[in-house]
């Protein structure tokens, strides 16, 4: 039994794991998907794909590509797996983000396509995505989706900047329904930027295949053997995808970096487990500058306030040389008509 489902404009952003991602500013599709669900989806209600799957299993997803245009639309498909970004919230689309250490295999490792589906003028094209399970069974989750992207015609005539929309299906594969205990390690603390900002990176890593839903965190720095707060943050309503890991970022609010040993003491809970951090760390002089310079809300010395400094000194001191002067031609006056 085979399931069609249509995602229109409106429809991709109300539907779970499939939404639409802008890679520059609006523009219209010149495609739409369908996804054809298989017997062994898991929630045949779900748009996207979520498949109870066997190690060795060997399967032909299909998704369906529409053009109602006069034109024919070339689209590139890329696979990807699933990152969490610095917000706490998961991307199934294209990131720069490394694969995690823990991650048992990519996606694009075990499901092949074609690098390019030309789908004819109001016309449609079938897209198969070959499913190829590991031999060896894995307890968890798999997650990730596959980008839908239509390529554009190179320009030689100057600079064209293009708007640029892309599907993402999402793709997730598990062999059982064993639950997996979550877990969370703190592998890292750090000076670092976002948005040419200062912040201190807490590297929080998911080691398990499982997905930490409902996920919050309360941080604070202190230097090390105080207890006075530096810096604070606190966030809700966050999740991370199954072996994955993400820089959460404590803001400075505009302060510089100071060089110096620190302590980081981070809470973090989910819907199921909660955890406690403690870990200590240094920023070296070097380092500090660095991040400062680069600093845009940071605020440089103000130079006026220096100038007009320098001209009040320096006008206060051409009036006392007048000043002198003209006393000191009095007295000469007076000495010669005595």
């Amino acid at each position: 039994m085979k399931k069609y489902t249509l995602w229109t404009l409106l429809g991709v952003l109300m539907i779970n794991l499939v939404w639409l991602t802008p890679f520059a500013s609006a523009s219209k599709f010149n495609f739409g998907v369908y996804t054809v669900i298989p017997d062994n989806q898991i929630d045949k209600q779900k748009s996207y794909f979520n498949l109870k799957m066997e190690p060795k299993q060997k399967q032909t997803l299909t998704i369906q590509l529409k053009n109602d245009t006069e034109k024919d639309v070339v689209i590139e498909p890329k696979i990807h797996s699933a990152t969490t970004n610095l917000n706490g919230v998961i991307e199934y689309g294209p990131t720069k983000n490394k694969r995690d250490s823990s991650l048992p295999y990519e996606l694009g490792e075990l499901i092949q396509t074609d690098k390019e589906v030309t789908v004819p003028a109001k016309g449609s094209k079938d897209l198969q995505l070959q499913v190829t399970m590991p031999d060896q069974e894995f307890k968890g989750i798999l997650a990730g989706g596959i980008t839908l992207e239509e390529k554009k015609k190179d320009t030689k005539e100057g600079l064209s900047i293009e708007n640029k929309y892309a599907y993402v299906v999402g793709i997730i594969l598990q062999e059982d329904d064993e639950k997996v205990k979550q877990d969370l390690k703190l592998s890292d603390v750090k000076a670092g930027q976002v948005n040419a900002r200062n912040v201190i990176n807490a590297t929080l890593h998911n080691p398990v295949s499982t997905y930490i839903n409902k996920f919050e965190i309360d941080a604070l720095i202190t230097k090390k053997g105080k207890t006075e707060a530096l810096y604070t943050s606190k966030k809700q309503d966050m999740q991370m995808v199954p072996n994955s890991n993400f820089d959460y970022p404590i803001s400075l609010d505009g302060k510089k970096l100071e060089p110096g040993t620190y302590t980081l003491h981070l809470k973090a809970k989910s819907s199921e487990e909660s955890w406690d951090f403690k870990k200590d760390f240094t920023i070296e002089a070097g380092e500090a500058k660095q991040f400062n310079d680069k600093d845009v809300s940071i605020e440089g010395p103000n130079y006026l306030w220096y100038i007009v400094g320098l001209l009040f000194i320096l006008l206060a001191g051409l009036l006392w040389f007048l000043f002198w002067k003209r006393k000191r031609e009095k007295q000469e006056q007076v000495s010669k008509d005595e």
